[in-house]
């Protein structure tokens, strides 16, 4: 029969409907009925993606004896990270300053206020050396909140203490010779050196096994490289790319990236798919591209986002979150091969010679099966075959089609249907930014047809909402959809210089200020003012798997100050810059896109104004030639000849040129608002720009 679960439309709630637990969703229902039978709450967080979620739901969730246990002595509590982050932080940050360690899935006990005493992450259901059993963690929990009911109550609220005081807290960083606190192009220079000596110059990327893609402090590695002309930051920014790339990590196949590689080298992944992952890890290559001409990189970039568009995009414009790890109740089963596989499908010398440039022998990589991925050189393997370079490629673009076909007869992962907002923001501004750069019209037309779901069918009363599935949207958005988005409508207004997304910056700009700045206390909290009273108020600093909703709400004030000049939102970006130093200087790897957004107040901004109808392919030229090259702190707005625009922008102040319907289309790049000479040749315009 099923829980209570059935009634949610979360994926990952409903994956657990048909337990025997007796599970809550979380709510006030859940909080009294613990009340009620003065019980403890077990709350249980994972996401649908998760594949030790599964694992722990198959031996304890799904197991009669055990869900008796709980249902006896708890009022069990599942939540879904990805729909409530505010939830997931409160609580992992709790675990993980009771076990120094965290993860998914989070298991925590919890007064009838909400307030945590006890917690850990994957219990397994025998005990293991230094891991208790599940079943033993829940009669020890029983017994003592039975037995030692102050001292937990006690604890619990010197533990709430214990967080609230870490959330308001600054952190002081290392100083200067004069004993002022390090800021400003030192600290950028001090974090990039921090990175650069944590950095793998064998095989990319950042420290050992499990190793983790990392794109926003790759993306301010690149940004430490335009600025300052660094070859060293620009060698970690593109080995760790190159790797990837070829590694077994990168889906060679579909194209795309799972969540992360188990060992240094890349080669065997966690084989989830994250929208989030894909849409920083697109991005990430496609400037890497504009900064260095690579064509690799933009195929890499390319086929990223072409994955997005066939595998995870809805029917109304938006993008799914995740495809899972798991098909056929074993990991990885959808994507690995074996040689009589690919004999079956291939010619036998076009079969050998794609085993041999992917590895795929009889002994595997991965369990007797293998990952694909490129352990050699391909010039070196045409040299090698007496085979034109171009031509190898093309055979074995050709040869991953056919097994492309072949794997989609396969039982595909489980793909989670919700809709994100936040990370449909990052999706949605990698798709803009690539179809301007690239001149692509496809990744331009996906950009807007997402944004205009986002801002249609999950905006309601003038609010943002979270989440949107099967029609409905639900949950108040957090700062890290706010911010996420309107990063994104101001890379779409660039990309097309449409008036209408200028409302839509300033509404969801001042959204952001209003609803979750804190001027008193100078933060910027990551759940609304008027939401849900959690155990503590959410406040997630750090860059992790996605940048934090404050680097995402800095940068956006950064970059809509620049474009409206307004003074308020500047001043409140600074402050927060100013007030985060200390860990940034402490902790530069857990802050790479608040990093990033110090480095657009110390670099030089570069403005480009467009004045020219909209409708006239002379205009769009001199957009593509702004578009095209690596400015990472480039602001772009245009207005037709005559036209009113709904809001004063400082770029285009004097650049009204009359209302003359044959106007030549013109340009002007500008530094802090100092122009060059205007010009209307896109050539031209190039060469301004690349000496910008």
């Amino acid at each position: 029969m099923p829980n209570r679960l059935a009634q949610e439309s979360s994926p990952y709630l409903l994956q657990h409907a048909e337990n025997p637990v007796d599970w809550h969703p979380w709510g006030t229902e859940a909080f009294d009925e613990a009340r009620r039978r003065d019980v403890p709450v077990l709350l249980s967080i994972g996401y649908s993606a998760c594949h030790w979620c599964h694992v722990m739901e198959r031996e304890s969730f799904e197991d009669v004896t055990t869900a008796e246990l709980m249902n006896e002595s708890f009022v069990n509590i599942k939540v879904d990270r990805e729909e409530r982050p505010d939830i997931d932080s409160v609580y992992m940050k709790a675990v993980q300053a009771m076990t120094g360690q965290g993860g998914w899935p989070l298991t925590a006990f919890l007064t009838a206020e909400g307030e945590p005493f006890f917690g850990g992450t994957y219990f397994p259901p025998e005990p293991r050396p230094n891991l208790p059993s599940f079943q033993q963690v829940l009669r020890s929990i029983r017994g003592a909140y039975e037995e030692r009911r102050e001292e937990i109550i006690r604890n619990a609220g010197e533990l709430k203490e214990l967080l609230e005081k870490s959330s308001a807290e600054r952190a002081e960083g290392p100083v200067t010779q004069d004993g002022e606190a390090i800021a400003g192009p030192d600290l950028l220079d001090h974090s990039f050196r921090f990175l650069a000596s944590r950095f793998d110059s064998t095989y990319g990327g950042f420290g050992g096994a499990p190793k983790f893609p990392q794109p926003v402090t790759l993306d301010f590695a690149l940004r430490v490289y335009d600025r300052t002309d660094n070859a060293e930051a620009l060698e970690m920014v593109t080995r760790t790319l190159g790797a990837m790339a070829r590694g077994g990590i990168h889906d060679h196949l579909a194209g795309g990236f799972h969540r992360y590689s188990v060992d240094a080298r890349w080669l065997v992944p966690h084989f989830e798919k994250m929208l989030y992952d894909n849409a920083l890890l697109a991005r990430l290559y496609l400037n890497a591209y504009q900064a260095t001409g690579d064509p690799e990189l933009r195929q890499v970039a390319e086929d990223t986002l072409d994955h997005l568009l066939a595998d995870m995009c809805a029917p109304e414009g938006g993008f799914y979150s995740a495809l899972d790890a798991d098909s056929e109740g074993e990991e990885g089963t959808f994507y690995v091969w074996t040689p009589s596989q690919v004999r079956e499908l291939l010619d036998k010398d076009v079969a050998d010679l794609f085993m041999r440039c992917y590895d795929v022998s009889e002994g595997g990589n991965f369990e007797n099966r293998n990952i694909l991925h490129l352990p050699h050189d391909l010039s070196a393997v045409a040299k090698r075959e007496s085979m034109d370079l171009e031509a190898l490629r093309a055979l074995l673009h050709d040869a991953r089609h056919v097994l492309l076909e072949a794997r989609k007869l396969r039982e595909p992962p489980f793909r989670d249907e919700k809709i994100l907002a936040g990370w449909n923001g990052m999706a949605i501004r990698a798709l803009a930014e690539a179809g301007g750069a690239l001149n692509q019209p496809r990744f331009r037309a996906a950009a807007v047809r997402g944004l205009d779901f986002l801002l249609g069918s999950m905006r309601e009363g003038g609010r943002l909402r979270r989440s949107y599935k099967d029609g409905t949207a639900r949950i108040d958005a957090f700062l890290e959809d706010y911010a996420a988005v309107g990063n994104a409508i101001l890379t779409v207004y660039e990309a097309t210089l449409e008036p209408r997304w200028l409302d839509e910056v300033a509404w969801i700009t001042e959204r952001v200020v209003e609803l979750f700045w804190d001027d008193t206390s100078g933060v910027f909290h990551d759940a609304p003012k008027d939401g849900e009273a959690l155990a503590v108020r959410a406040r997630d600093l750090m860059d992790n798997a996605t940048p934090s909703g404050n680097s995402l709400a800095v940068e956006l004030l950064i970059r809509s100050a620049h474009l409206f000049g307004e003074e308020r939102h500047r001043d409140i970006a600074h402050r927060v810059l100013d007030r985060e130093a200390g860990f940034m200087a402490r902790f530069p790897s857990a802050f790479g896109r608040l990093l990033a957004a110090l480095d657009r107040t110390v670099a030089n901004p570069v403005e480009v104004a467009i004045v020219g109808a909209r409708d006239d392919t002379r205009t769009m030229e001199l957009l593509q030639a702004a578009l095209t090259p690596y400015l990472p702190n480039r602001t772009i707005a245009g207005m037709a000849p005559g036209e009113d625009l709904p809001h004063q922008l400082p770029v285009l102040e004097g650049r009204d040129r009359g209302s003359e319907p044959d106007a030549e289309p013109v340009a002007y790049v500008c530094e802090h608002y100092a122009c060059k000479t205007p010009v209307s040749d896109p050539v031209a315009l190039a060469a301004q720009l690349g000496g910008a």
